[in-house]
Parts: structure tokens; sequence; C-alpha cells
């Protein structure tokens, strides 16, 4: 006979007591804590868990995301059948979002009010389509959405632009172009600076592209800025590649967080407009011929400008149409543009560019990915209540970043050519490319305005954004 040696039965008893009293004062204490006494509250990482449970999906996020953070009523926000509303209501009392990655895996990060997930751009866009069914009734929409983006910029609000002359240096000649660098008084102590290049030999009609820049190193400097500048120059174009707002020669006036103000988003709006005031202004150009392009945040620029003004007539974003991000930077979404008419997003605001010729370039790397399948068909069929369907295209590049790289300046071209009627088949190599070859690429001194160092910023200049606010009072 195997005997077992232990407590004696009565001491068994008791522990066995003491176990079941442990383990029901557990169940109570979980229990309880999902009673309407405690407001059903849990942990938001324990409520995310049971996410992942009822939706059989991964949810990916950082710990300190959701470390000491509970919530009333959590597992009641949950909607069976419906994960993305069960996300937003569990995330949102917390400034937290999510981002689809694919059918079951989802990223969560904190909010970024310029940054959704591709489905809410596609929703959103689905509405839009609800508001406005030919013609007439978009172009209702797209008036009111334009007074309502050119008031949230304040642009009419802003001082009257000064009576002085351009600031212009000697001009540089080269193989089919010539550079010069030109700064304009924008209001009263503010500059914009630019590069301005111009075929040769220089005749007269010459077509206008403005380039404003993005956030590529070394902005208008950059080698493939100037390439792309100086072969549209050769193409037969009159072009200007300038500064972003406290970036470039405007660092001379501004520090570098200031382009993080939301007043850069007004200032580089402004200096487009009067950009094209100016070259229209030349003896050699014609202002019924104007293009734009631009990348990263120049794409904003592109889309928004020719989106307010009516005399841009070739538009070519790039690497930045998008239904789910409207620019991370407060120069592209930092005025309220983007809640015009009950809130808009940037494949509306491309869409705006119909009938002219629009050009759209993305890329598989960013935010752009989805334009074939979700923003190219939204905006082709605003180009269809025109019967202008012929008139918009995009070149996608599927392996590709973000970036204005060779091959998508190689889309471009031919796309500015056709509609502004430049020379295409004098510059294009025995490949089929446009010959980028043969382009002097200066330093960034020979590209300044103010000097080396900063020399020849006129006295006026007004220094620090404190001056800049007070000029805007």
């Amino acid at each position: 006979m195997i005997r077992l040696y232990g407590p004696p039965r009565g001491q068994r008893l008791i522990v066995i007591g003491l176990l079941v009293s442990v383990l029901l004062w557990a169940s109570i204490t979980v229990c309880s804590a999902q009673d309407s006494d405690r407001s059903y509250n849990e942990t938001l990482e324990e409520t995310l868990k049971r996410i992942e449970e009822i939706f059989d999906v991964e949810l990916q996020y950082n710990q300190d995301l959701v470390e000491g953070k509970t919530l009333n009523y959590a597992f009641w926000r949950i909607r069976q059948g419906n994960l993305e509303n069960s996300l937003t209501a569990l995330l949102s009392p917390f400034d937290l979002t999510y981002f689809k990655e694919n059918e079951v895996k989802y990223t969560i990060k904190p909010y970024q009010y310029h940054k959704k997930s591709s489905d809410t751009g596609a929703e959103q866009l689905d509405y839009f389509k609800t508001l406005y069914q030919n013609k007439a009734e978009w172009e209702v929409r797209k008036e009111a959405l334009k007074a309502c983006m050119i008031e949230a910029l304040g642009i009419k609000d802003l001082p009257e632009k000064p009576t002085t002359e351009p600031i212009i240096t000697k001009r540089r000649n080269y193989k089919g172009y010539s550079v010069e660098n030109v700064a304009m008084e924008v209001l009263p102590g503010v500059y914009t600076t630019g590069s301005v290049y111009r075929p040769k030999p220089l005749k007269k009609d010459h077509p206008i592209i403005i380039m404003p820049n993005g956030h590529f190193g070394q902005g208008r400097y950059r080698e493939s800025q100037q390439i792309r500048s100086a072969t549209l120059a050769r193409m037969g174009a009159v072009v200007v590649g300038y500064d972003l707002f406290a970036w470039g020669e405007s660092l001379l006036q501004f520090e570098s967080e200031d382009h993080r103000l939301s007043v850069s988003h007004t200032i580089q709006t402004l200096n487009g407009i009067q950009w094209i005031n100016y070259l229209s202004s030349l003896k050699e150009t014609n202002p019924d011929l104007v293009g734009i392009t631009g990348g990263s945040g120049g794409g904003s620029q592109t889309m928004l400008l020719t989106a307010i003004d009516d005399r841009i007539k070739v538009s070519v974003p790039t690497v930045m149409v998008s239904s789910h991000f409207s620019g991370g930077c407060p120069c592209e979404s930092g005025k309220p543009i983007h809640l015009c008419e009950g809130g808009t997003n940037n494949a509306e605001i491309a869409a705006m560019t119909a009938p002219r010729p629009l050009l759209i370039i993305s890329d598989g790397g960013d935010w752009s990915s989805t334009v074939p399948e979700i923003e190219f068909p939204f905006i082709e069929r605003t180009y269809g209540f025109y019967g202008a369907k012929d008139k918009i295209v995009n070149a996608h590049f599927a392996k590709e970043g973000h970036d204005y790289k060779y091959s998508k300046r190689q889309a471009m071209y031919p796309f500015m050519a056709k509609h502004l009627g430049l020379s295409l088949e004098k510059w294009t190599d025995t490949n089929g490319m446009v010959d980028e070859t043969g382009i002097t690429i200066e330093s960034e001194n020979e590209l300044k305005v103010f000097g080396e160092q900063g020399e020849n910023l006129p006295e006026n200049a007004l220094i620090g954004k404190e001056a800049l606010f007070k000029l805007l009072e």
C-alpha cells in the first residue's frame, strides 16, 4: 500500500479552503472591475488584446503608448463586426489613431491631424461622390472650396506688395540656357529668392514654369533641381525654382524652426503667385502658358496653387497626391484649407485642376502608393464631367520611393512639352529619353542672390518671426 505523507487531514482542508478563498477573491476582483460600480474600467492594453482575439488581427504599437492608460466602459466600446469603428472608439480618448498595414495587421500611433488610414481616405472620396453628380454641381463645390481656401490662407488680408524692383544678379550663359538669381519683395521687408532659367537663344512667347521646392536636401541648390530647371529651359520654357520659407536664403531673415509655423503656408503660397506675376511681366514670356511642378512639399504647393490660380494651365504634382495624407509640414497643412466646406483632401484639391492637363506622379514607397486604385479613379471621374479624361494621366512607379529622380522627370518632360508647346525632338537622345547631359551644376554660392554671407541683404529686410507677426497684424 502506498501512503501519502503530508499535513493532517484537518490542516489539508484548511489549506484547500484558503486556496478556494483566494481564487474566489481573484475572480470577484476581475469581475468587479467589469461592472457599473467601477464604470467597466479596463486597461487600454487589455482591451486591445481583446480586439485582437475578437477580430483575429495583429495590433502593433510601442509600449509607452498604452502604459498606464485605462478606459471607462472599455469593452462596451468594441463593435463586433466593425474593427475600425472599435479602434476609433478605443483610441480617440487618448489622441491615438490606427493605420491599416494589410488585412490582418494594424499599427497604432499618436494622432496626426494630417494623416489617416487609406481606407478612411477612400471612404471620404466615396462621400464626396454623393455631393456632386455632374459638372454644374461640381463647379459649385469647386468655387466654394477655392474661396474658402483663399480665405483660410489669409492671402487677401496681407499688406500690399511693395513696388520695389526685383534684385537680379549677373546672368550666366551655358549650353542652351542661362541662369540668373532673383529676389522679390513680396511683403514689406519680406523677400522670396529663386533662380530663373531661360532658353538660349531667347525669343518671344516662351511658356512659364514655376517649381516650388519640396523638403529635399539643399532645396533649389540641389543637383537634380538644377538639372530639371535647366532641361526645361533648354526645351523652351522660362523656369524658376524658388526657396521655401525659412529655407535657403530665407534663412537670412528667419530661423529654420520658423518653417514649422503655420504662416509658412501663407507665405509660400503668396511667393508662388508673385513668381507667376513676375515671369508673366517679362517681354519674352507668354502669360497664357503657365505650368507648375514640384515634389513632396512642392507637390502640395503645386496642387494648392493650381486650385486657386486659374492662370496655371498645366500641373504636375509629384509624390504628393493622396486622400489620406495632407502633408506633415505646417507649410502644407498649417492653415485649415483641408477643413473647407465640411472637409476636403488633397485628392479633391488635385481634382480642382480639371479640365486643365494634370499629370500625377506617384510611387509605391509613400502615401501616394494608392493613387492607381483610389485617388486616380476619383479624380478621373471629375475630369469626366468635362469630357476631358484624356487630359489626366498617372505615371506610377511602384518600385520607387519618395523623390523626383530621373524616371519621374522623364515622365514629366513630355507631358509639359505636349501641353506647353515645348521642343521635345531636339532634346531627345537615341534611347528616346529627354537628354539631361551637358547641364552645368553650379555651386550653392553661385545661386545666391544676396552674396555668400548674405552681405547684400537689403537694409529693410525683416529679421525674425516677431517682426513678421507684427507686420501681419
